[in-house]
């Protein structure tokens, strides 16, 4: 899973409702299951949200625990920002140097200077 501001990483509380109160013991129940996970990369999901989070490791807490992925994972979509208009994107573009870009400009190709094309 890649990070998502929007959701609401649930797995200490999901595994506090099945009274498993340390990391440790996750990460030992997960070993038995067949699942290695690091002590610090078990330690970032224990206390914050997951940077990255494989499909097999999601399958594994809900199978160790007893849940759905939605016990672990919840939506927030408040947290996510309203979307612009289509003017607002093209008025509001942001160049390399940082400094705001009328993206409503037509760009037009320039003429060939007899280099030749790429092969096809």
């Amino acid at each position: 899973m890649g990070r998502a501001d929007s959701m609401k990483w649930n797995l200490r509380l999901a595994a506090a409702n099945r009274g498993i109160w340390k990391a440790s013991e996750l990460r030992r129940m997960l070993a038995e299951r067949g699942v290695e996970m690091s002590v610090g990369k078990m330690s970032g999901l224990w206390s914050g949200q997951p940077n990255v989070l494989r499909p097999e490791e999601l399958d594994a807490f809900c199978a160790v625990l007893g849940c759905e992925i939605s016990e672990l994972i919840t939506a927030e979509p408040e947290a996510v920002p309203a979307p612009q208009s289509r003017m607002q994107e093209r008025s509001s573009a942001v160049g390399q140097d940082g400094a705001v870009v009328d993206s409503t400009r037509i760009v037009t190709p320039r003429a060939q200077t007899g280099r030749s094309l790429p092969p096809r």
